[in-house]
């Protein structure tokens, strides 16, 4: 035997007003949580565009000072020995040159970096919605960013050919800054990698027997053995 069930009465005008507000509530919650989803995500991809370059116009600053200062110049970073003859038979490193010049050009870089400034960011927010129509449009919402770093640098040689019976023997210094980015709420990292020519020279004649210490990061001697013995 089925038992009877009273109906349930009609919802007041009040109970409606308040569920109503619940789901507007819970709408707006989920609606902040993906534009707050999307903005970690732009603020990030903006500030490491923004930071890269940055770090990377001090990078240059710091070599092409160190450069046009006169500190770093082919004849003090490397001793050409030759025979009686006037042939060339060995390239050797001043190893104290290179040490003293990739500390001076990591504090430079180091003290530069130091020197950025608080950045701001802004975002239109028409931009926060993800649509296309309305990206770059409507107030800008501005956040202040604020990186650290660390640096590295050293050397390394290059030799290739330059003509009949020349070789062009380059020194290359590889910079790289590793920077991280703190923003309200969220942190990020970025690395930037620059590599220059700094100094170089041309061989004439037969490649060198012998080459010492080139390179301050790896180990460049077997190369530059290679090379002699495919091309002496």
């Amino acid at each position: 035997m089925r038992r009877w069930r009273r109906p349930r009465a009609p919802m007041t005008r009040g109970q409606r007003a308040r569920a109503a507000c619940a789901v507007l509530a819970l709408v707006l919650v989920v609606l902040t949580m993906v534009v707050l989803s999307h903005l970690r995500t732009l603020l990030g991809d903006l500030a490491v565009t923004r930071v890269s370059n940055s770090v990377n116009r001090l990078v240059v600053a710091a070599v092409s000072d160190a450069i046009e200062s006169g500190e770093i110049q082919y004849d003090r970073l490397i001793t050409l020995q030759k025979d009686n003859s006037g042939r060339i038979t060995a390239l050797q490193s001043n190893m104290a040159e290179f040490n003293r010049l990739q500390s001076a050009i990591t504090e430079d870089v180091l003290h530069r970096l130091s020197q950025m400034s608080d950045t701001q960011l802004s975002i239109p927010i028409g931009t926060l919605t993800g649509s296309a129509l309305l990206a770059g449009h409507g107030p800008r919402l501005t956040v202040k960013m604020q990186s650290t770093g660390s640096c590295s640098a050293h050397f390394e040689n290059q030799f290739s050919d330059a003509g009949i019976n020349q070789t062009t023997h380059s020194i290359l210094l590889y910079v790289d800054v590793s920077v991280t980015i703190l923003l309200p709420g969220l942190s990020t990292r970025t690395q930037v990698s620059s590599s220059f020519s700094v100094a170089e020279t041309v061989i004439v004649g037969d490649v060198p027997d012998t080459y010492t210490q080139f390179d301050s990061g790896n180990a460049a001697e077997d190369d530059a053995y290679e090379y002699a013995i495919n091309n002496g």
